[in-house]
Order: C-alpha cells, then sequence, then structure tokens
C-alpha cells in the first residue's frame, strides 16, 4: 500500500521540480498535530483505477476544489495533483482493480501550509456483490431537505475527512442484518450512501437525488448518467420520496471503487434487481477514461 505525500504548492504555483515523495513501509509520514487527523479538517477524494490509469480524474479534481472551497482551504494547485495521482496510480498492479485516497488538510494549526497525501491501495476481493448485490437499510440523516440553503456551515455537499457519522451508519446497518444503508432526510426524501450515490430506474428513466438537499455530486452517477444516455434513457436528478425506493424498478448503490452495486432488499423489504443493465453498467464504468 504506498503512500505520496505532496509538497502543496498553491493554485498555479509552478510544478516542473518533484513535489511527491514516496514513502517507505514503517517510514512516520504524519505531524499529529496536523488538523486533518485531529479535527477531521481537511477533504478528500477516492478514486478508482484500472489498469494503471486513474478514473473520472476531471470530475474528482473538480470536486476536489468545490469540496475545499466550501472549508476555506486553498485552491488546489490542478496540475500538482494531476501529476500526483497519475504518479500514484502507476504505483498500482495493472491486473486488478485499485483505488486512490487523497487528501488535502488545513495542516498544522498556524503554520499556513496545507498537507497532502495519497494512499494507493489495490482491491481487496472479486467485488462480488456487482452480482449477488445487497441488503440496505434507510437511517434519518437528521437534516430536512433544506439543509444546505438553511445550515450552510454543516457543510453539506463538501466531501470531509469528519466520516465518524458515516461509520457509525454502516455499523448500525451490520446490526440490522444489512451492508449499507441510504440516508434519508427527516421530511421524507432519499439523500445518498456513507460512501456511494444511489441510483434508480423508473421504465426507462435513471433518476439520482438532487444534490440541493446537501448531497456530494456523484462522479461515477455522472458516467452512469452518460452510459445511460447511451442507451437511449432519460436520466434525471429529482427530490426523490423515500417511499420511491420501493417502487422503482431497480436501485443501485454507486461509486468509485465499487461502481455498480445493485439493491435486493430495502428495510427488509425485496426489491426488484436489473441484472443485465447492472452488468452492462459495469462494463461501461470500467471501460471509462474520463
Amino acid at each position: 500500500m504506498p503512500v505520496f505525500m505532496l509538497d502543496v504548492r498553491p493554485a498555479g504555483a509552478p510544478t516542473s521540480e518533484s513535489t511527491l515523495r514516496r514513502v517507505e513501509a514503517g517510514v512516520p509520514t504524519l505531524d499529529v498535530r496536523d488538523l486533518g487527523p485531529a479535527r477531521g479538517d481537511g477533504v478528500f477524494e477516492t478514486i478508482g483505477v484500472v489498469g494503471g490509469h486513474p478514473q473520472a480524474l476531471d470530475a474528482h479534481l473538480k470536486r476536489l476544489a468545490h469540496s475545499a472551497a466550501l472549508l476555506d482551504l486553498p485552491e488546489p494547485n490542478e496540475e500538482q495533483w494531476r501529476h500526483a495521482i497519475t504518479e500514484a496510480a502507476a504505483s498500482l498492479p495493472t491486473d486488478r482493480q485499485g483505488g486512490l485516497k487523497i487528501v488535502l488538510t488545513r495542516g498544522i494549526e498556524g503554520s499556513g501550509q496545507p498537507t497532502g497525501w495519497i494512499v494507493a491501495s489495490p482491491a481487496e476481493g472479486d467485488f462480488a456483490e456487482r452480482e449477488t448485490g445487497i441488503r440496505v437499510v434507510t437511517l434519518d440523516r437528521g437534516y430536512t431537505s433544506d439543509v444546505a440553503q438553511r445550515a450552510p456551515w454543516l457543510l453539506p455537499g463538501a466531501k470531509t475527512l469528519s466520516y465518524a457519522v458515516n461509520m457509525a451508519a454502516l455499523r448500525e446497518a451490520r446490526r440490522r442484518g444489512a451492508s449499507d444503508v441510504i440516508f434519508v432526510t427527516s421530511d421524507g426524501y432519499v439523500m445518498e450512501a456513507p460512501t456511494s450515490t444511489v441510483i434508480l430506474r423508473f421504465g426507462d428513466r435513471i433518476v439520482t437525488p438532487r444534490t440541493d438537499i446537501g448531497i456530494l455530486p456523484g462522479t461515477s452517477q455522472l458516467s452512469v448518467f452518460k452510459f445511460a444516455a447511451d442507451r437511449g434513457l432519460g436520466t434525471e436528478e429529482a427530490l426523490v420520496p423515500t417511499s420511491d425506493l420501493l417502487r422503482a424498478d431497480a436501485l443501485w448503490l454507486v461509486s468509485s471503487v465499487r461502481l455498480a452495486t445493485p439493491i435486493t432488499h430495502v428495510d427488509d423489504t425485496e426489491v426488484s434487481v436489473d441484472r443485465e443493465l447492472t452488468r452492462a453498467m459495469n462494463e461501461a464504468l470500467l471501460a471509462r477514461e474520463n
């Protein structure tokens, strides 16, 4: 699991000299005073890697910059991150999938110098759930659907390092005999999963929840919508009532590494699965360039 540390440069600064350092296993890499691990004061992206190629890189860099802006972090130097991500991806085996976790934090308090790193990980297992599907439970996120307008300081739509609630939700799912969670708003609308975007099919229409209700824009969701459009399916971002989870013709959780995982049960109720479309969707996601 290679780790790469960045000498973070301001946006627009030249990056001709090497600003990336590969850290050997067992070598200390991070100051414990860093505000990322100490307070969750940072942002991150997880990028899928196939055949040494980082997927949907443009979309991930755009979302990293958006998250950084929401936290008043310095704008990422896109050229520097693009080079670092490409080099880190090349360190992974090409015979199986992998992933990169890229992190940007505020750094040590008072230093004014952000911290950046990348962890490159080969995928574990064969992603059998893409075929078998998963069970999910719905959990109230504690927000109403207008949270992004009403309370922007809660940072809805930012991919931050503060993941304690998401991990607690996944533990609750396992206690209930499920594998994952779909968060819903307190006023009854579908949001997202802790680490995935929700996709629904209604006939020849593919739908995902609107991001203005306080959720992350999905990078893999953009690829799914392109795939759907190429097949002549309609696509839509909409307010999705929680009840629609049980009336949809198919449901998926979609993320950069797991890709499209079909949902078989919602809160112990069996739901329809479109296996043919799932296979085609995953073939397209594995083959994407950007």
